[in-house]
Protein backbone atom coordinates (compact mmCIF):
# COMPACT_ATOMS: atom_id res chain seq x y z
CA UNK A 1 0.00 0.00 0.00
CA UNK A 2 2.59 2.34 0.95
CA UNK A 3 4.65 1.55 -2.24
CA UNK A 4 1.36 2.06 -4.27
CA UNK A 5 0.88 5.64 -2.67
CA UNK A 6 4.54 6.77 -3.52
CA UNK A 7 4.43 5.64 -6.73
CA UNK A 8 1.14 7.26 -7.47
CA UNK A 9 2.73 10.19 -5.59
CA UNK A 10 5.49 10.41 -7.93
CA UNK A 11 3.38 9.95 -10.91
CA UNK A 12 1.18 13.09 -9.86
CA UNK A 13 4.60 15.18 -9.61
CA UNK A 14 5.68 14.17 -12.83
CA UNK A 15 2.80 14.60 -14.74
CA UNK A 16 2.53 18.27 -12.91
CA UNK A 17 5.82 19.30 -14.28
CA UNK A 18 5.31 17.98 -17.46
CA UNK A 19 1.99 20.25 -18.00
CA UNK A 20 3.56 23.24 -16.07
CA UNK A 21 6.84 22.75 -18.90
CA UNK A 22 4.16 23.01 -21.68
CA UNK A 23 2.47 25.63 -20.52
CA UNK A 24 5.68 27.66 -20.44
CA UNK A 25 6.66 26.37 -23.30
CA UNK A 26 3.34 27.80 -24.91
CA UNK A 27 3.59 31.15 -23.05
CA UNK A 28 7.36 31.71 -24.36
CA UNK A 29 5.61 31.23 -27.62
CA UNK A 30 3.42 33.10 -27.56
CA UNK A 31 5.41 35.88 -26.12
CA UNK A 32 8.23 35.27 -29.03
CA UNK A 33 4.99 35.27 -31.44
CA UNK A 34 3.53 38.73 -29.85
CA UNK A 35 6.90 40.53 -29.82
CA UNK A 36 9.05 39.26 -32.35
CA UNK A 37 8.24 42.25 -34.84
CA UNK A 38 8.72 45.07 -31.79
CA UNK A 39 12.45 42.95 -31.11
CA UNK A 40 12.45 44.17 -35.19
CA UNK A 41 11.72 47.78 -34.41
CA UNK A 42 14.18 48.12 -31.41
CA UNK A 43 16.76 46.79 -33.20
CA UNK A 44 16.04 49.47 -36.02
CA UNK A 45 16.36 51.61 -33.15
CA UNK A 46 19.72 50.27 -32.03
CA UNK A 47 21.10 50.90 -35.52
CA UNK A 48 20.14 54.70 -35.36
CA UNK A 49 21.94 54.92 -32.06
CA UNK A 50 24.84 53.70 -33.53
CA UNK A 51 25.07 55.50 -36.74
CA UNK A 52 24.60 58.96 -34.35
CA UNK A 53 27.50 57.54 -32.84
CA UNK A 54 29.47 56.45 -35.44
CA UNK A 55 29.01 59.98 -36.99
CA UNK A 56 29.64 61.55 -33.55
CA UNK A 57 33.30 59.90 -33.87
CA UNK A 58 33.70 60.55 -37.01
CA UNK A 59 33.02 57.18 -38.86
CA UNK A 60 30.68 58.27 -41.42
CA UNK A 61 30.74 54.97 -43.65
CA UNK A 62 29.83 52.94 -41.08
CA UNK A 63 26.88 55.65 -40.28
CA UNK A 64 25.60 55.73 -43.22
CA UNK A 65 25.37 51.20 -43.59
CA UNK A 66 23.65 51.45 -40.05
CA UNK A 67 21.15 53.91 -41.55
CA UNK A 68 20.66 51.32 -44.66
CA UNK A 69 20.41 48.56 -41.97
CA UNK A 70 17.79 50.30 -40.61
CA UNK A 71 16.20 50.51 -43.91
CA UNK A 72 15.55 46.71 -44.15
CA UNK A 73 14.82 46.42 -40.47
CA UNK A 74 11.68 48.99 -40.59
CA UNK A 75 10.58 47.55 -43.89
CA UNK A 76 10.41 43.86 -42.33
CA UNK A 77 8.74 45.01 -39.23
CA UNK A 78 4.90 46.01 -40.12
CA UNK A 79 5.06 42.88 -42.61
CA UNK A 80 6.09 40.25 -39.58
CA UNK A 81 3.43 41.88 -37.03
CA UNK A 82 0.70 41.33 -39.76
CA UNK A 83 1.87 37.89 -40.72
CA UNK A 84 1.83 36.75 -36.73
CA UNK A 85 -0.98 39.30 -36.60
CA UNK A 86 0.84 40.77 -33.58
CA UNK A 87 -0.55 44.46 -34.61
CA UNK A 88 -0.09 46.64 -31.26
CA UNK A 89 -0.14 50.39 -30.01
CA UNK A 90 2.97 49.78 -28.64
CA UNK A 91 4.53 48.27 -31.89
CA UNK A 92 2.67 51.57 -33.74
CA UNK A 93 4.75 53.57 -30.87
CA UNK A 94 8.02 51.71 -30.86
CA UNK A 95 8.11 51.69 -34.84
CA UNK A 96 7.75 55.42 -34.74
CA UNK A 97 10.19 56.07 -32.17
CA UNK A 98 12.64 53.80 -34.37
CA UNK A 99 11.92 55.67 -37.66
CA UNK A 100 12.31 58.98 -35.35
CA UNK A 101 15.74 57.60 -34.27
CA UNK A 102 17.28 56.12 -37.40
CA UNK A 103 15.69 58.26 -40.40
CA UNK A 104 15.41 61.84 -38.52
CA UNK A 105 18.22 61.65 -35.93
CA UNK A 106 20.90 59.88 -37.41
CA UNK A 107 19.87 60.86 -40.89
CA UNK A 108 19.80 64.19 -40.43
CA UNK A 109 24.01 63.59 -38.38
CA UNK A 110 25.01 62.49 -42.19
CA UNK A 111 24.40 66.41 -43.02
CA UNK A 112 26.34 67.74 -40.38
CA UNK A 113 29.80 69.91 -40.36
CA UNK A 114 31.02 72.47 -38.31
CA UNK A 115 29.20 75.18 -40.78
CA UNK A 116 25.73 76.81 -39.06
CA UNK A 117 23.51 77.02 -41.87
CA UNK A 118 24.58 73.01 -42.31
CA UNK A 119 23.25 73.01 -38.47
CA UNK A 120 20.17 74.16 -39.46
CA UNK A 121 19.33 72.12 -42.53
CA UNK A 122 20.03 69.01 -39.78
CA UNK A 123 17.46 70.71 -37.54
CA UNK A 124 14.97 71.32 -40.30
CA UNK A 125 15.48 67.61 -41.85
CA UNK A 126 14.74 66.27 -37.97
CA UNK A 127 11.72 68.63 -37.93
CA UNK A 128 10.23 67.77 -41.10
CA UNK A 129 10.56 64.02 -40.40
CA UNK A 130 8.99 64.83 -36.54
CA UNK A 131 6.00 66.09 -38.75
CA UNK A 132 5.93 63.44 -41.54
CA UNK A 133 5.60 60.99 -38.72
CA UNK A 134 3.37 63.06 -36.13
CA UNK A 135 0.74 64.39 -38.67
CA UNK A 136 0.67 63.05 -42.29
CA UNK A 137 -1.87 60.42 -41.91
CA UNK A 138 -3.22 60.43 -45.56
CA UNK A 139 -6.59 58.33 -43.97
CA UNK A 140 -7.16 56.51 -47.01
CA UNK A 141 -6.21 52.75 -46.74
CA UNK A 142 -2.79 51.69 -48.59
CA UNK A 143 -1.95 55.03 -49.10
CA UNK A 144 0.72 57.75 -47.48
CA UNK A 145 0.62 61.23 -47.50
CA UNK A 146 4.30 62.94 -47.66
CA UNK A 147 7.36 60.79 -48.93
CA UNK A 148 7.65 57.97 -46.35
CA UNK A 149 11.35 59.21 -44.47
CA UNK A 150 12.57 55.83 -45.03
CA UNK A 151 13.04 56.86 -48.92
CA UNK A 152 14.37 60.23 -48.42
CA UNK A 153 17.45 58.74 -45.79
CA UNK A 154 18.38 55.38 -48.02
CA UNK A 155 18.60 58.30 -50.94
CA UNK A 156 20.57 60.64 -48.42
CA UNK A 157 23.00 57.18 -46.85
CA UNK A 158 23.69 56.04 -50.49
CA UNK A 159 24.56 59.37 -51.89
CA UNK A 160 26.91 60.39 -48.89
CA UNK A 161 28.42 56.95 -49.60
CA UNK A 162 28.74 57.02 -53.66
CA UNK A 163 29.61 60.84 -53.45
CA UNK A 164 32.27 60.44 -50.15
CA UNK A 165 30.58 62.63 -48.46
CA UNK A 166 30.25 65.96 -51.24
CA UNK A 167 28.41 68.40 -48.97
CA UNK A 168 27.28 70.55 -52.04
CA UNK A 169 25.11 67.42 -52.93
CA UNK A 170 23.61 66.00 -50.26
CA UNK A 171 22.61 69.44 -48.50
CA UNK A 172 20.69 69.83 -52.80
CA UNK A 173 19.25 66.04 -51.95
CA UNK A 174 18.11 67.29 -48.20
CA UNK A 175 15.87 69.77 -49.27
CA UNK A 176 14.36 67.86 -52.27
CA UNK A 177 13.48 64.87 -49.39
CA UNK A 178 12.53 67.26 -47.27
CA UNK A 179 9.85 69.09 -49.89
CA UNK A 180 9.15 65.87 -50.39
CA UNK A 181 8.60 64.40 -47.13
CA UNK A 182 6.01 67.35 -46.20
CA UNK A 183 4.44 67.64 -49.66
CA UNK A 184 0.91 66.63 -50.14
CA UNK A 185 1.21 64.09 -52.76
CA UNK A 186 0.43 60.55 -51.72
CA UNK A 187 2.66 57.69 -52.12
CA UNK A 188 1.18 53.80 -51.82
CA UNK A 189 2.34 51.45 -49.11
CA UNK A 190 4.98 49.43 -49.95
CA UNK A 191 4.26 46.12 -48.60
CA UNK A 192 7.26 44.62 -50.25
CA UNK A 193 7.82 41.44 -47.70
CA UNK A 194 3.76 41.21 -48.83
CA UNK A 195 3.64 41.64 -52.72
CA UNK A 196 5.24 39.84 -55.35
CA UNK A 197 8.00 37.54 -56.25
CA UNK A 198 10.59 40.18 -57.38
CA UNK A 199 9.76 42.61 -54.80
CA UNK A 200 11.08 39.95 -52.08
CA UNK A 201 13.84 39.75 -54.32
CA UNK A 202 14.47 43.29 -54.28
CA UNK A 203 14.58 42.44 -50.41
CA UNK A 204 17.13 40.14 -50.42
CA UNK A 205 18.96 41.98 -52.25
CA UNK A 206 19.26 44.40 -50.19
CA UNK A 207 20.49 41.81 -47.09
CA UNK A 208 23.02 40.90 -49.66
CA UNK A 209 24.31 44.74 -50.34
CA UNK A 210 24.71 44.85 -46.62
CA UNK A 211 27.61 42.30 -46.89
CA UNK A 212 28.93 43.59 -49.94
CA UNK A 213 29.46 46.99 -47.73
CA UNK A 214 33.25 47.13 -48.22
CA UNK A 215 32.29 47.42 -52.16
CA UNK A 216 31.56 51.30 -53.04
CA UNK A 217 29.25 50.90 -55.50
CA UNK A 218 26.84 48.33 -53.47
CA UNK A 219 24.97 51.29 -52.34
CA UNK A 220 24.00 52.55 -55.86
CA UNK A 221 21.62 49.54 -55.16
CA UNK A 222 19.46 51.28 -52.02
CA UNK A 223 19.46 54.85 -54.09
CA UNK A 224 18.15 53.00 -57.31
CA UNK A 225 15.77 51.10 -55.30
CA UNK A 226 14.63 54.47 -53.41
CA UNK A 227 14.39 56.80 -56.56
CA UNK A 228 12.51 54.20 -57.86
CA UNK A 229 9.47 54.36 -55.39
CA UNK A 230 9.70 58.32 -55.83
CA UNK A 231 9.41 57.87 -59.80
CA UNK A 232 6.98 55.18 -60.22
CA UNK A 233 5.19 54.51 -57.24
CA UNK A 234 1.72 53.45 -57.98
CA UNK A 235 2.70 51.61 -60.95
CA UNK A 236 5.75 49.45 -59.12
CA UNK A 237 5.84 50.25 -56.04
CA UNK A 238 1.82 49.20 -54.53
CA UNK A 239 0.65 46.95 -52.07
CA UNK A 240 -2.27 46.24 -54.68
CA UNK A 241 0.04 45.72 -57.87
Amino acid sequence: MILLTTSSGLFQCTNKLFLSDQATGLQVKEFARKNAANALSVANMVMGMASILSSLNGHHHAACWLVLIGYLLDLADGAVARRLDACSALGAKLDDFADFTTFGIATSLLLRTPDLLDNILCMCYVLSVFVRLCFFSSGIPFMYRGLPCIYSSAILASASLLSGGNMVMLRVIAVAMILFMISQNFYPHDRVLESQAWKKVVYAGGIVMVFCSSFPPACAYYLLWSVSYILFPTSLWSSKV
